[in-house]
């Protein structure tokens, strides 16, 4: 079952969920460093980690799924979110160069059709990066954060689950490494946290990313094409 977005708006407007949106968001710019130019989507709950490519990049989305609920994005200026069924996205064949899954793959009810509509609007050079919970660090295991939700996956598991979608892993981190633990001194604590996690303790990490690209030679041909549209941002249900 998906987290409903109020809860994890209030999570991310604590110290804890701070401190989780300031150690992913930098890992995820550091492997994503140019995105000029390029139409950026965050898929499932990605607004904390997206708004630092909005000043680069030529598009950002937020595309919420319907069983989670929307929530108008950003603060300030027009709405850059949509409400979008997981198996049915409301983008064109070839139009996203990056797509980030944040809170989506771990509670997704329809993994297999999901994964193939994110490889149909991929571009061919596109580049899809899944953030999830990792099985063995202790974020999965306590109930009060969202990392604590669905199924949490290993690298390994996570990696069989691109390949088998027809994406090829090109590479892998870790983070979150804090304690999952409400203090006021968390986002201060996470960089000495994230140093310590580096030192080779990655497989207690929160979060698994890993980047993947499109297998264009295991495409299969479409019996018949769908046209599909971009709606316009759904109506917020809170700010």
């Amino acid at each position: 079952m998906r987290s409903d977005v109020i809860d994890l708006r209030d999570f991310y407007a604590t110290s804890l969920g701070m401190a989780a949106k300031r150690v992913v968001g930098q890992r995820l710019r550091e492997m994503w460093p140019d995105v000029r130019g390029m139409t950026v989507v965050g898929l499932g709950y990605a607004p904390p980690f997206l708004g630092a490519f909005r000043a680069e990049a030529a598009r950002v989305i937020a595309a919420m799924p319907a069983s989670q609920g929307v929530l108008h994005w950003p603060r300030e200026g027009a709405g850059q979110t949509t409400l979008v069924e997981e198996t049915e996205l409301p983008f064109a064949d070839l139009s996203v160069d990056r797509m980030v899954l944040a809170h989506c793959l771990e509670t997704a009810e329809q993994i297999r059709p999901l994964m193939r509509e994110i490889w149909r609007v991929l571009t061919g050079d596109g580049r899809l990066l899944v953030i999830a919970p990792n099985r063995r660090g202790l974020w999965a295991r306590f109930e009060h954060t969202p990392f604590g939700h669905g199924r949490p996956y290993s690298p390994g598991q996570l990696n069989r689950l691109l390949r088998n979608s027809m994406f090829t892993p090109t590479r892998a981190e870790s983070a979150l490494y804090l304690p999952p633990v409400a203090w006021r001194m968390a986002p201060a604590a996470a960089p000495a946290w994230e140093r310590l996690g580096a030192w080779g303790l990655s497989v207690f990490a929160g979060v698994v990313m890993i980047e993947a690209s499109k297998q264009i030679y295991a495409a299969h041909p479409l019996l018949k094409a769908r046209a599909r549209t971009l709606p316009a941002a759904a109506s917020p249900r809170g700010i």
